[in-house]
């Protein structure tokens, strides 16, 4: 399963690259506006601190027209590995089938049900993302949603993978995972609630002291 970052803060993006393994960063709208920035400088600089690592990236075009005006500016301003985040809409739906003929990455987004994304991926998406967190709150079941999903990608030969978003807490994360969800985009918070126990900080802890008290405190293994 692939590990991503919801997040356009520079300072949380270069601490998560330094410690995980992170296959890349997602952004919207709302995240971008956020860092109250100049649009493209904030984009490049988080290139510039993910290296080639996915840049999700999402147009802001209601119309079909304005939405590939918007994909056609952001891959001719932002290099690397780029992924055009379109929400699931009419006018969406048809950007994603012109964008795909145009060789762009598409990850499809703002999925509430199923149907929407196994749309989505007949038209060329190569990430779907259902809100887990937002379906919850409206009774939808997010983890059942993301277990249909990829029950339905498998069934039917898909190569699209599922971007499993929109979340609150450690156990969504973790149930999405046990459903077989490919990927999952997380806010810096849970990422580290995700890496994180008190009772590993404990042991290590205990491990120190034990050491400590037969060799000396600050004797390591490689000044012995």
């Amino acid at each position: 399963m692939l590990y991503m970052l919801d997040s356009a803060n520079i300072e949380e993006i270069r601490k998560a690259c330094d410690v995980f393994p992170l296959a890349g960063v997602t952004t919207n709208p709302s995240i971008i506006t956020r860092e109250k920035k100049d649009f493209f400088s904030l984009l490049k600089e988080i290139r510039s601190v993910i290296g080639n690592k996915m840049m999700h990236v999402q147009v802001l075009g209601t119309t079909t027209e304005d939405m590939l005006k918007d994909a056609a500016s952001i891959r001719e301003k932002v290099d690397g590995s780029l992924f055009i985040k379109i929400p699931v809409s009419d006018a969406g739906y048809k950007a994603m089938q012109i964008l795909k003929k145009d060789g762009f990455g598409i990850t499809a987004t703002a999925i509430y049900t199923p149907q929407q994304a196994l749309i989505a991926a007949n038209c060329g998406a190569d990430f779907t993302a259902p809100y887990v967190n937002r379906i919850d709150n409206i009774s939808g079941m997010g983890v059942n949603v993301v277990s249909m999903i990829t029950d339905l990608f498998n069934l039917h030969g898909l190569s699209t993978r599922v971007l499993a978003a929109s979340f609150k807490n450690v156990q969504q994360v973790h149930e999405v995972a046990l459903a077989g969800t490919h990927s999952v985009t997380v806010g810096a918070d849970i990422l580290w609630k995700l890496a994180r126990h008190p009772l590993t900080d404990m042991s290590v802890e205990q491990f120190t002291k034990d050491w400590n008290a037969q060799y000396g405190e600050g004797k390591c293994i490689y000044n012995m």
